[in-house]
C-alpha cells in the first residue's frame, strides 16, 4: 500500500505534464491561465509542469509582452509554447525503385526532403538499406539536423505489415522488403524505426490532411502503379492478422478486373494497343517514348476521341475495384491517392455513376490533395504519434 501511495504523486505529475503537452501542440503561445482551463491542473501545478517540461526542452517561454495599445495593471502574463525544433522526425516512402524521405519538425512542417534511386528491384538488403541511409543524411543535411535529433522515423514500404512492425513475406516482391531496416537504422543512427506497409500510411496522411480530414470510416487507395489501400474503420487503422488487412490481390477473381494493375499503369498499356493500330490520336506525338498517364488525361480533356476512350475504362475498371471494398467494409469515403490522383478527379462523377450498379452501399469519393506525397505525410504522422505518446521517456539532445 505505501508503494502505491509513494508512486502516486510521480503518476500525477507524469499524467499532468502529457496534458499539457497536448494542449501546447495544439496551440500556439498560451498563458498559464490558459493551461490551467484547458487541463484542469491549479495554477501552481501548471507553472511547475511548464517549468520542467521547459528545462527539458520540449517547451520555451516567449518574452513578456504588455496588451497591445493600452495599459495592463501588474505584471504580465508568462506565456509558454511548444519547442518544435526540440527534435525532428523522418516519414520515409521505401519503394521498388527509389527511397524518398522527409524531415518535419513536431509540429509535423515540413523541412527537408531527399529521394535516391535504388540500382534495382533484386538488390542486396545490405545495399537497400545504404541507400535509404543516405537519403535520410541528405533530408537531414539540406535542413542543418543532425542524426542525433531524430525522435522517431516511420517507413512506408510496398508489403503488407502486422502490428508488430513484421513484414508478411509470402511473395517474393514482398519479401524484397524484408531487409531488417529497423535493426538497421537502430545500430547504424540509434533510431527508433516503425515499419508500416504505404497505403496504410497514405490512410493516415490524407485523413490527417487530405480529403478524409476528420472522416472516420474511409478507404485511400493508392492507385498509380498497382493498386493498394488502407482501411481506418471507426477512427481505427486496420491491420489484420498478418497485415494483410486492405490487400487487392482478390481483384484477380473479380470480373471485368484481373490485375491489381493501376491507373497509370493501365493508361499507358491501353494507350499502347491502341497506337499499335491505326487509330488517330494526338497520343502519337509521344509514341516514339510511348505515352504516359498525363499524355492520356491531357488527351481527353483536349477531346481525343481514343484518350476519352480509355478514361471511360478507366472509370470502368475503378468502380469495380471500389465495388467490393464498398459492399465489405462499407466506408463513408474512398480516397483515390497517390501521383495519378491530380489527373484522376475527371473520373470521379462516371465511377459514382458506375458504382451503382455494382454495389447497394456506395460511397463517397474524393481524390487526395497530397499527391505523390500521401505516404510520407502519412508517415510523418504514424512517427509523431510514437513521440507524442512517449514523449516524457525520449531524451532531447537539442537545446531548448
Amino acid at each position: 500500500m505505501s508503494e502505491m501511495t509513494a508512486a502516486t504523486p510521480q503518476l500525477l505529475r507524469r499524467v499532468s505534464a502529457g496534458a499539457v503537452l497536448d494542449f501546447m501542440r495544439s496551440s500556439q503561445a498560451v498563458t498559464v491561465t490558459e493551461v490551467m482551463q484547458a487541463t484542469g491542473l491549479t495554477r501552481a501545478t501548471a507553472i511547475s509542469v511548464c517549468e520542467d517540461l521547459m528545462e527539458r526542452g520540449w517547451i520555451t517561454e516567449l518574452e513578456n509582452q504588455r496588451a497591445f495599445g493600452g495599459y495592463q495593471k501588474g505584471r504580465p502574463a508568462r506565456r509558454f509554447e511548444l519547442n518544435e525544433r526540440a527534435g525532428y522526425v523522418l516519414g520515409m516512402d521505401v519503394g521498388i525503385s527509389k527511397a524518398t524521405v522527409v524531415v518535419s519538425d513536431l509540429r509535423g512542417k515540413a523541412l527537408g526532403r531527399s529521394s535516391q534511386p535504388f540500382a534495382g528491384a533484386e538488390i542486396p538488403a545490405e545495399e537497400r538499406i545504404a541507400v535509404i541511409d543516405r537519403t535520410a543524411m541528405m533530408a537531414l543535411h539540406s535542413v542543418g539536423a543532425s542524426p542525433e535529433s531524430v525522435l522517431a522515423v516511420c517507413a512506408g514500404i510496398a508489403a503488407p505489415v502486422d502490428r508488430n512492425g513484421d513484414v508478411l513475406v509470402t511473395q517474393h516482391f514482398w519479401g524484397l522488403f524484408d531487409v531488417g531496416l529497423k535493426a538497421a537504422l537502430r545500430d547504424l543512427r540509434g533510431w527508433t524505426v516503425l515499419l508500416e506497409n504505404d497505403a496504410n500510411l497514405a490512410a493516415l496522411g490524407d485523413r490527417w490532411r487530405g480529403a478524409a480530414a476528420g472522416v472516420d470510416d474511409v478507404v485511400v487507395i493508392l492507385a498509380s502503379e498497382r493498386f493498394g489501400s488502407g482501411v481506418i474503420d471507426d477512427g481505427r487503422l486496420l491491420h489484420g492478422v498478418g497485415g494483410g488487412a486492405g490487400e487487392f490481390a482478390f481483384l484477380d477473381m473479380v470480373e471485368g478486373v484481373g490485375d491489381t494493375y493501376g491507373i497509370a499503369t493501365l493508361a499507358r498499356v491501353w494507350a499502347a494497343e491502341a497506337l499499335a493500330g491505326k487509330a488517330k490520336t494526338s497520343l502519337r506525338a509521344h509514341a516514339a517514348e510511348g505515352p504516359e498517364a498525363e499524355h492520356v488525361f491531357a488527351a481527353a480533356a483536349a477531346g481525343d476521341a481514343v484518350a476519352l476512350k480509355i478514361l471511360d475504362r478507366l472509370a470502368d475498371r475503378m468502380a469495380r475495384v471500389i465495388a467490393p471494398v464498398a459492399t465489405v467494409i462499407n466506408p463513408e469515403l474512398v480516397v483515390i491517392g497517390g501521383a495519378v490522383a491530380n489527373s484522376a478527379g475527371v473520373l470521379l462523377e462516371d465511377i459514382a455513376q458506375r458504382l451503382k450498379k455494382f454495389t447497394v452501399t456506395p460511397p463517397r469519393l474524393a481524390v487526395s490533395p497530397l499527391g505523390d506525397s500521401i505516404v510520407t505525410v502519412g508517415a510523418v504522422r504514424c512517427a509523431l504519434d510514437y513521440v507524442e505518446k512517449n514523449s516524457l521517456d525520449l531524451e532531447l539532445s537539442l537545446p531548448a
